[in-house]
Formats: structure tokens, sequence, C-alpha cells
């Protein structure tokens, strides 16, 4: 059975009201999601034994054992129409009882997700939610669903909505706060605005995590183009809001393994959800190895440091460029177990990456560095000043995690590592050159 909580799923619009305090106070929602979605791998062609078999895929390959416990409906699950009273109805052939899906997906241990529109009308013109929210929200708290993904099509004219972009999604995530409070179940709300320039700003306020980016494509020019949009904004992310890159392609389209390896290290050590978007019925297990790195699902869940990792370099760009074909490509942050560091070859051919330790915030000068291979799942020695990743494939990842491992032998020179060579000064003013 699913396990039990204090309260189903996560906090909506964690700072307003009781209810929903208690929920962080809980540490409900304080991780990103981890799961299915069901819409990069059937769009509309989706039904409820489609969605039972799937997760029973992800029992029997082992991925609800490493962490991936939702299972999320996306588009093309309703009726085109209402009901006579205003109730958003599911299609009665191919998803005859929602009670019933939720019930056996609960059974199998996992969480259900559904998904409606902050519009009139969904992406593919099912009946969106506006002017019903409090109405769907009590529905689908009635059918026992978890998660609500909410998405941004068929938007009301201004004169309708009277409200921004963040006074629109306010709308339900008011609406899920209302539930509850009558009903003592929340909802994961998961916002789907598209936007990175905006929409970080203020989707903490209110969800769970929020779309940055239009929709992702197997191909490595989306992974690049994702990555280098993550790249400005990875001050949006922490404990219960993160910026959500979109779905897993891991197994789809034309990724190579390398490709499909930085893919999902990226999306981890951003700490952005991991819901993946694969047919599971034709996804090999060399690529079912990637979904399931503990090594790497460990960073994206770490229960100390929930922020992002960030660029220390950019590397083939000077800082700061935006270029969504050469993103950054030297990225590091802090974790329970040490420093995490990122590298990726943005190149087309292999190719040796080279920093200088010191060059991330989160390495102390003066300090030696055990290194450990998240990838190969070894040991590889002491990392003193510098490190070199050799012959790192073509758009490939190397994920590393650096231990403090002792102070720096004596007499070191430059006495003075990096950038900090520069104003490498005596205690009597003499400096180093």
């Amino acid at each position: 059975m699913i396990p039990s909580r204090t309260f189903v799923t996560v906090v909506i619009a964690i700072l307003s009201i009781a209810t929903s305090t208690d929920a962080v106070m809980n540490g409900v929602g304080k991780l990103p999601v981890m799961g299915y979605n069901a819409w990069n791998a059937f769009a509309c062609n989706v039904n409820e034994t489609i969605i039972i078999q799937t997760a029973q895929y992800m029992k029997d390959y082992g991925l609800l054992d490493v962490g991936y416990n939702h299972v999320n409906l996306d588009d093309c699950w309703a009726m085109k129409d209402r009901s006579a009273t205003g109730e958003v109805m599911s299609d009665t052939t191919r998803f005859p009882s929602m009670n019933n899906l939720t019930d056996q997906l609960h059974a199998l241990g996992f969480y259900a997700g559904i998904y409606s529109d902050s519009g009139w009308f969904t992406c593919a013109g099912y009946p969106g939610s506006f002017m019903h929210e409090e109405q769907d929200a009590m529905t689908f708290q009635s059918w026992g669903f978890d998660f609500l993904k909410y998405d941004n099509c068929a938007i009301p004219f201004d004169d309708i909505v009277r409200e921004g972009v963040m006074g629109k999604y306010q709308r339900m995530a008011d609406a899920l706060v209302k539930v509850a409070e009558d009903t003592g179940t929340t909802f994961i709300f998961s916002l789907c605005e598209w936007g990175w320039n905006q929409v970080w700003l203020w989707g903490a306020q209110m969800s769970h995590s929020w779309r940055i980016n239009g929709d992702i494509e197997p191909v490595w020019r989306s992974i690049a183009s994702i990555t280098n949009s993550a790249s400005f904004i990875t001050q949006a992310t922490n404990f219960y809001g993160r910026n959500d890159l979109d779905m897993l392609e891991i197994g789809n389209g034309n990724l190579t393994y390398d490709e499909a390896k930085t893919h999902f290290t990226v999306w981890a050590l951003v700490k952005a959800p991991l819901l993946i978007g694969t047919n599971l019925a034709t996804i090999s297990q060399e690529m079912v190895s990637i979904l399931k790195n503990q090594e790497i699902i460990a960073i994206n869940q770490d229960p100390v440091y929930g922020t992002s990792i960030s660029p220390f370099r950019w590397g083939i760009n000077p800082d700061w460029t935006s270029n969504a074909t050469y993103p950054a490509q030297y990225w590091s942050g802090p974790s329970e177990n040490g420093t995490v560091i990122m590298l990726i070859n943005t190149l087309s051919q292999p190719a040796d990456m080279f920093f200088n330790l010191t060059e991330s915030p989160w390495i102390r000068a003066g300090i030696q560095y055990s290194v450990r291979d998240l990838w190969t799942h070894t040991d590889n020695g002491t990392a003193v000043r510098d490190f070199t990743a050799i012959d790192v494939p073509a758009h490939g990842v190397v994920a590393l995690l650096l231990k403090e491992d002792g102070y720096e032998s004596a007499g070191m020179m430059p006495p003075c590592a990096g950038e900090a060579l520069t104003q490498c000064t005596a205690e009597n003013g003499t400096k180093y050159s």
C-alpha cells in the first residue's frame, strides 16, 4: 500500500495558511517529486490499462525502489463537456472510474497525479479549470489524486480574468488550500507556465515546482537549450520549490547514451522534479540503469541541502553568456556528503576539462579533496588544487563528489592557487609573483 502521510501530499501557498504551514513543518513536499508522466510517451492515446501497466513496469524495473513513487496522468483524460452541474468528468471509455485507477496506483505503492489547465480549455481542447477551480479541486480530491499539473493554454481575455499570470494560477492555489481546509488533504501543485524569465520569481509562493521552458524534445539541441535557461535561475531552487525542466526523455528519440546521462545528471543536480516521460514497454535496460543511478538520485533528494548546483565558469563562452547551443560547462554546489561538481562537454567531440578547485565557491583553499565519480561509482584518488577530466565524451558529463581529505602538503608552490595568485601576499607585505 501507499506509505501513510499526515498530509496526503504537499503544501499549497506555503506561507498563507496554517494547514499549509503544518505541511511544511512535517516535511511534506520538501524534496523534488520523482515518478512518471504519461504525456511524452502516449499523448492522448492513454487509458487506465496503459497507466496501470506503466506503474507495474516501474515496480518491475526497480524504479519505485529507488524513489520514483508518482504516476501522473497528463492531458486528454476527460470528456469534452462538463456535466449539467459543471463537474469535469473522466472519459467513460478510457477512464471509467478514476477512483478505481487511483486505488490501483495506491495499492502498487504510488501516488497518483492528474492534469488540468488555468484557462478555458486544456492544451488538447478538454475542459480547463478557469472559473471551476474549487469545483475541480474537490473533484480531484474525491477521486483520490495527490498531484496536479496545471497548464497555461486557452487563456481568458484580459477583461475576464483581470489578473496577471501569477493571479491566474493563484486561483487554483487558493482552491486547493480551501479543499485542504475542508478535507485535511492537499495536493502537490506543479505549475506549467513555460516562462523561465518570470515564473520563478513567484512560483515558490504557491507551488512545488514551476516549468521554466517550453516542452522538451528528445534531442541534444533541446537538452542544451534547457540547461542554458536553468543556468541563470539556479538561485530560485530550494526546499519546497524548484525549477521544473520538464520530463526525462531517457530512452526517447535520438539521444545517445552519453547525452542521456548528461540529461539525467543536469535535471537531478539542479534539483528538478524527475518525472520519466518514456514508454517503459520499449525502454532499454541500459537507459533504465541511467534512471536508477542512486548516487545521482541521492543529490537530487539531499535532505540537508535543497539548493541547485550553479555554474562557476561557463567555459566555452565568457561567464554569464546565454548560449542555447553551448551552455555553461562547469557547475558546483554543496551536498550532505561533500561538494558536487558537474562538468558538461557541450562540444561535438571528446575533450579534456580542467578547473582549479577553488574556482568553486564551495571548495576551501589549502585543503586536498578525495574524488568520488558518481557515474563509474569509483574512488579516484585525491585532487590537490586542480582537477582534469580526461576525454569527456561529446555531449557527455562528469559528476563528482569531492570530500575534504586533510591539508595540502607543506611547501606547495606557488603559495596560492588559481586566481588568488594575483593577490598572494606574505605577512610582511611581500607579494608573490
